[in-house]
């Protein structure tokens, strides 16, 4: 049972807080850094490349209903900082990112390596935020080197 002043302060924080995600059977704050790097780690990314993904990333993020709040890259793999629902799980995520932007990627006549029909390595790194500062991590994916 829930004591009524605890739920008062709950409610009073989630006020305060403008960065909770609120659905009609949910609140949530559910953030994750994704990494995602190319197929034998082969450095093909350009920021013309770069910016198809990001434009990719982008339109399966509306289509499924997260954001991707940050995005950058180097020459053989990106970042991006993503807040979702608790109804969509991360495998179901990173699947819909890896496998629209390869498409796209394919389509906007870039190669990919060695002419496989993969563009990216079918593992990944995703870590939940909660620990690090969120500031701290925007500025870490900014600074990453992008190719010339």
């Amino acid at each position: 049972m829930l004591n009524w002043s605890v739920g008062l302060l709950y409610i009073g924080l989630l006020e305060m807080t403008t960065s909770l995600r609120k659905e009609r059977h949910s609140v949530s704050d559910l953030k994750i850094h994704l990494v995602c790097v190319t197929k034998y780690r082969q450095k093909i990314f350009t920021s013309e490349s770069l910016a198809v993904i990001e434009k990719s990333f982008g339109e399966v993020a509306t289509k499924m209903d997260f954001q991707v709040q940050e995005f950058n890259g180097e020459s053989d793999h990106i970042h991006a900082l993503i807040e979702y629902p608790p109804k969509l799980s991360v495998s179901q995520i990173v699947n819909a990112l890896k496998g629209v932007s390869s498409r796209r990627y394919g389509q906007a006549g870039y190669t990919k390596p060695y002419g496989k029909d993969a563009l990216w390595s079918p593992s990944y790194l995703v870590s939940s935020i909660g620990g690090a500062p969120l500031e701290f991590l925007k500025q870490y994916i900014q600074n990453q080197e992008k190719p010339c």
